[in-house]
């Protein structure tokens, strides 16, 4: 396996990592010693600085060895142990160590769940006269992450983020944002707010966790019919064919992306689970040796066509893509169903954009600040970063403030004054990205692959399964959590490096997080001024539009 500093180089740009040549040569060295891609490597090391909240430097990429990729591998055998041998190899005490705080971890875990017999009990009691040993307190143990020990923030403000010395700076820009005097009228014009969707909003409770297999099965059945009927219409599609009859001649399917195990998905291993109608939710592999470009993730719901000589490997020639933006509209076609432009990469049809009508106020220009938490740093709890944003909103008086916390993820569509934000505080640039895998003849934008997939999906959590910390009530999910039409502007915060892209006519933003650890974050700020009824040609309402470090 060759990998080169370059290549980590690149693929850490991509998500706003940028480190000293020697530490991409040392990643590049653990990538050969611990028997990974570019791709697995970046993965796994954002995964690791993310929960330490730490910068990486050489002290991280030791830790991140020596508390990670080390214990990692000694779950797995190596491949270089002799298979004819009656051992596994040798080992060294520490590897013998960690294997065994795995297995009590592991008999601790399927106890906890088991009803206690009457003979001896092999887990240990735990009370403060007898607390865990070091030994048997693993580093990946619960018992670890709940001790004070192991985060405790100071009272005093945070020396790193009061150091700082580029505040206010800009990042990226987007529109006539130059010479743009960013104030607003601190909310004293005419401000029309509506939630889009479903009649009514989620405010009341219900049972969380009390989902039955079937009702779960039923949403994602629907979401594959539902969006398969308007492909169908759209390419005049005469009829879909089962997944798992033969044919010699081509033929289309519609399905879901699945992988063909509990793993990572890959080229591969991709299934495609056909509809209820059709397929009886029949499942097929998928050969995508043939295709040239494509960009899959499980979840996704793709009319393909290929073919099934034996009805039990489909060989995909074909994903039915959307139709390049044509410049002047044709007579029998909503103007709205025009507002879209997609690669042979991206798969599906956007929804039509929101007609305002004259209940949505004024077409005056409005100025509107976004910011996501969290809104202090992780060495202090004195929220220096929320006072100083604060202070800019009392500075700059913007007419709208859009504050989203990480622990918040109900999505919604907001329209202002007839303008319509998509908002969601769920990192989805982050989920989607680390399942989805792509094949493209030129330069790919991993972010623009993404977001054309959310628009295209309409959903504003199209992947399945979710992600693990991820609790989802899909009856309420299929209610509240789909795109009723293509937001004007979507708001999608994460992790990953801050960026603000026109995606299908729609502008997307993720503002970054207003605090990174120890040190001050970004946030953003746009001008949005809805355009008047009558021209052919859709403007966006978004002028312009920066991201701004606190």
């Amino acid at each position: 396996m060759t990998v080169s500093a370059q290549q980590l180089a690149k693929e850490l740009e991509i998500f706003g990592l940028d480190c000293d040549e020697s530490l991409t040569e040392k990643l590049a060295e653990l990538c050969v010693l611990y028997e990974q891609d570019v791709e697995g490597m970046v993965g796994e090391l954002l995964t690791y600085t993310n929960t330490k909240k730490d910068c990486l430097t050489s002290e991280t990429l030791s830790s991140f060895e020596r508390e990670f990729l080390s214990k990692r591998v000694s779950r797995v055998p190596r491949h270089s142990a002799s298979k004819d041998s009656g051992h596994a190899g040798a080992r060294d005490i520490v590897s013998i160590q960690e294997l065994l705080e795995v297995e009590e971890e592991d008999e601790t875990l399927l106890n906890s769940y088991a009803t206690p017999s009457k003979g001896s009990q092999k887990r240990a009691v735990t009370t403060p006269e007898t607390p865990l040993t070091k030994r048997r307190m693993s580093t990946r143990s619960p018992h670890q992450l709940l001790l004070p020990s192991s985060f405790s923030p100071s009272a005093t403000p945070s020396q790193k983020y009061n150091s700082r010395n580029n505040r206010g700076e800009v990042v990226t820009s987007f529109g006539s944002a130059q010479g743009v005097s960013w104030s607003g009228r601190g909310g004293a014009g005419v401000i029309s707010l509506k939630v889009l969707g479903c009649p009514e909003s989620l405010t009341g409770s219900y049972k969380f966790m009390f989902q039955k297999l079937a009702d779960i099965r039923e949403v994602l059945t629907c979401k594959i019919e539902e969006l398969g009927s308007e492909l169908k219409e759209h390419y005049k599609i005469e009829a879909f064919t089962p997944v798992l009859v033969p044919a010699q001649e081509p033929v289309t399917l519609l399905g879901k992306i699945g992988c063909d195990s509990n793993g990572k998905l890959n080229n591969k291993s991709v299934i495609l689970e056909g509809d209820r109608e059709h397929s009886s939710g029949a499942q097929v592999p998928v050969d995508l040796s043939e295709l040239k470009e494509y960009s899959l993730f499980p979840g996704q719901v793709v009319v393909m066509e290929g073919i099934n000589t034996t009805g039990r490997k489909f060989v995909a020639t074909k994903l039915y893509e959307v139709p390049q933006r044509s410049p002047t509209l044709p007579p029998a076609m909503p103007r709205a169903r025009l507002q879209f432009c997609l690669s042979p990469v991206f798969k599906g049809v956007p929804l039509p954009f929101y007609q305002p009508t004259e209940e949505d106020g004024d077409f005056e220009q409005n100025m509107v600040l976004v910011a996501c938490g969290p809104y202090t740093t992780s060495d202090s709890i004195t929220y220096d970063p929320l006072l100083d944003l604060i202070t800019t909103i009392n500075h700059d008086r913007p007419d709208v403030c859009i504050l989203r916390v990480q622990l918040v993820s109900e999505p919604c569509s907001l329209s202002l004054n007839g303008v319509v934000f998509g908002l969601t505080s769920t990192d989805l640039l982050f989920h989607i990205g680390a399942e989805e895998i792509s094949s493209s003849s030129g330069s790919s934008d991993r972010f623009s692959r993404i977001l054309k997939h959310i628009l295209t999906q309409r959903s504003f959590y199209p992947l399945y399964p979710p992600q693990e910390d991820m609790a989802i009530d899909y009856e309420n999910f299929y209610a509240h959590a789909q795109l009723p039409v293509t937001p004007d502007v979507l708001i999608i915060p994460s992790e990953l490096r801050y960026f603000v892209k026109d995606i299908l006519g729609c502008v997307c933003v993720n503002p970054g997080r207003l605090t990174k650890g120890q040190v001050g974050g970004t946030y953003g700020r746009l001008y949005i001024r809805r355009q008047t009824t009558g021209g052919e040609e859709r403007q966006s309402p978004c002028v312009a539009a920066q991201v701004v470090r606190i």
